[in-house]
Order: C-alpha cells, then structure tokens, then sequence
C-alpha cells in the first residue's frame, strides 16, 4: 500500500481541498497484506497450464524444500494447519480417555484438534513475557492420563522447546509442536520445528509465508511420514500421483480410514516462491518490529512483544499488552485506532473463555486471561511504511497520555 498522499504546495494552508471539498481521509492501514506478485502468479499459472493442479510434483517439491529449510528429514503437505495437527495427533494413537496439555491461549484450532478424536485438551497457563507454555505450567495441570502436551509457537515467539522436551522426556510424554505461526522464527540459532517429534505448520494468508490455505506437517520419523502419506489421501496405499506415473494399471487398497486433507500443485507452487523469499520477509517484520520497539518504548502502561532470551521471534503478529490502568480499555483503543483508520485485532483468544468450551472446565488461567483481556495486535506487513508505522503510533500516544 502507498503512503498517503501529501497536500498541493498551494493548498498547505488550507483545510479544504479542491472546489471547497474536505480533504479525502488517508487511506486505511491494514493489520496485514501477504507480500504476493508476479512470480506467485506466475508459478501458479504454470501449475495450471502443466495439466496437473491435483496433488502432485509440485507438493512434492514443496515438502522437499520445507522439510530441508526448517531442519527435518520429511515434510507431508496438508490442506490446513488444523488438519496438520488433526493427523500429527492421530499418528500417536491418541483416544477417548486421553489427555493432552494445551494453552488456552491460542486459536481454537489447537484444543479443537485433540476433540476431533475424542481426547480431552487441558488447559494450561502461559508465561506473560512470551505468551507461551513453560515446564511449570504444564506440570501443574499434568495427571497420570496426560499423554502428550502440545506448545504454541504464540504469534511467531518461540517456546522454549529444549526446556520443555527435557520435561517432556523426564515425565514420558510426547511433545507435539503447533508451528501455525513459527515460520522464520528460531530457539537457540536453529529453526523451530528443528528436532520436533511432530510440527504443524500453516500457510494461512496471515502467516508469514502464504498458499492461500493450507499446512505442512514435519517429522523425522519415516514410518509417521508414510502413514501421514496415506492419511491425508483416504488411507489409500499409493497415491494418486503414483498410479499416473505407472506405466500399468495398479488397483489401490484402502489400508485403513482416512481423510482428504491434500494440498494442490497451484498451492505447493506458489509456497515454492513464498519459500525462496522467506529470509527477506523475516527481516523486513524484524526491522519494522524494531522501529515499534524503539517508537513505543517511553509509552507507560504499553509492553510490546519481544524477543525471548533463547531465541529469535518472526513478528507473525506484533502485539502490545496494555497496564491494567492504561487510561483506555483494550476494546477502547482499538475503537481509537479504528477512527484513525488502523485496522488491529484483539489479541490472541482464549479457547476456554469460547462458548464451545462452555462447562469444560479449566484451572486457573490469570496469565492467560489478563493477556487475551489486555492485549491488541498492530498492523506489520512487509511493504508498510514508516508513515504508516508513525500513525499507528500517533494514536497510542494520543491514548496513553489519556
């Protein structure tokens, strides 16, 4: 998006524009654009003219290139994070009577995944400084039914991983990585999804690299990679792509139930070129998150997000927690920045707080809840601009000195 456009030397003092008129508002500032063009569409208008738009090579190059770029032997594309995590639990025979450890403080899809087999999710609190679970809050809402915990990487901020695999380890529980956010971001140099028992990744257009819809999952493991395979393609024992390339005909067998959770060419194509351009939408986030930082850091009451110690976020969200005395209410500001043209969000949810959690009962959240309560996400896209970023920060100045 442009910047908005400055006066006529002629007219700067005058209120008015042309003819008597009021001057045209800015133009609206969005809380997110992806950074697509030509290439993108070039490369899906040649999925589309090669005659195969279904799963098939492309996915398999695009599972190929992200498995190696975030550290993992395999990587079985999907058409979502959600059906991601769906399948990453499935692949550990989770059931009825098992329970895995989630924080409320996510999207919905994270608790909904473990429901989806007839799990129970327990909500666990999270660590104000990174929104994220730590080793003491999952072990405090752990009992003997706890089969696996399942860490968020919060808007692009790492968990500590390596604390809570050695957890993990030392309790005998699987440790399952929703990764929806963590593209681009890394714990101790290495990416996140490095070393994950299991990782789920999406390409969301509000991620930081986009197909449109759909997800990835990761693991080192081959035996989960095959099955996830036959998973995601109705539990069929070759693929589709698999029986073209056969020179004779192969009559598939139907191994057990299934899903169709595949992703296309025209996808895996275009996150091809989303892939290549990573690194420079990673440090571009990183620099205008830097700008906010600096911007806001003599705004009293207002804590922006930061860096965790062990690792380096990738500002997939840039979100401010607000004092409980900050003059204005969360949903006040938000209100302000709206009237100002700046489109924000609320912060993250809490699932436990949503009807459809109503009466399934959680311990204490006060972490979690004063987060999703005090808490909004600012604009931070790859082509924003410092007039931009300067208007965002005009209205929380204006609001914070009440």
């Amino acid at each position: 998006m442009s910047a908005p456009e400055a006066p006529d030397a002629h007219d700067t003092n005058d209120t008015k524009g042309a003819h008597g008129a009021e001057p045209a508002p800015p133009a609206r500032i969005p809380v997110m654009i992806p950074w697509l063009g030509e290439d993108e569409a070039r490369a899906a208008a040649d999925a589309v003219l090669s005659g195969w738009v279904a799963q098939g090579p492309r996915v398999a190059e695009f599972e190929r290139a992200f498995a190696e770029r975030v550290g993992a032997e395999h990587g079985i594309a999907v058409s979502s994070c959600t059906t991601a995590l769906h399948l990453a639990l499935i692949a550990l025979d989770l059931g009825p009577g098992d329970e895995v450890v989630v924080p409320s403080l996510s999207f919905i899809a994270t608790a909904n995944a473990v429901r989806y087999l007839g799990a129970r999710p327990v909500f666990a609190d999270v660590e104000e400084a990174t929104g994220n679970l730590t080793p003491a809050t999952v072990d405090a809402v752990r009992t003997r039914r706890t089969k696996a915990v399942l860490a968020v990487h919060q808007g692009g901020v790492p968990a500590d991983v390596h604390a809570l695999r050695a957890a993990c380890a030392e309790w005998g529980t699987a440790l399952l990585e929703d990764a929806a956010c963590g593209i681009g971001a890394t714990v101790g140099g290495k990416s996140v999804g490095h070393g994950a028992l299991l990782a789920a990744w999406s390409f969301h257009p509000r991620k930081v690299i986009t197909t449109g819809e759909g997800g990835m999952i990761t693991t080192d493991d081959a035996q989960w990679a095959e099955r996830l395979r036959r998973l995601r393609e109705h539990g069929m024992n070759v693929s589709a792509a698999q029986r073209h390339a056969s020179s004779k005909p192969i009559a598939e067998s139907y191994l057990e139930v299934g899903y169709n959770y595949r992703m296309t060419d025209i996808q895996a194509a275009v996150g091809l070129v989303q892939l290549r351009k990573l690194d420079e939408i990673v440090a571009r986030r990183r620099t205008l998150a830097a700008r906010y930082a600096q911007a806001l850091a003599g705004v009293p009451g207002l804590r922006p997000v930061r860096d965790p110690a062990y690792g380096e976020g990738n500002f997939q969200s840039y979100w401010v927690l607000l004092a409980e005395d900050f003059p204005v209410g969360r949903d006040g500001l938000l209100a302000a920045l709206a009237e100002a043209g700046v489109s924000a969000r609320r912060g993250i949810m809490a699932a436990h707080l949503e009807p459809a959690y109503a009466g399934h009962g959680a311990a204490p959240l006060p972490v979690t809840e004063r987060i999703t309560r005090n808490s909004l996400i600012l604009p931070l896209f790859h082509s924003m601009t410092e007039e931009q970023q300067d208007r965002v920060v005009g209205v929380l100045r204006e609001q914070a000195a009440g």
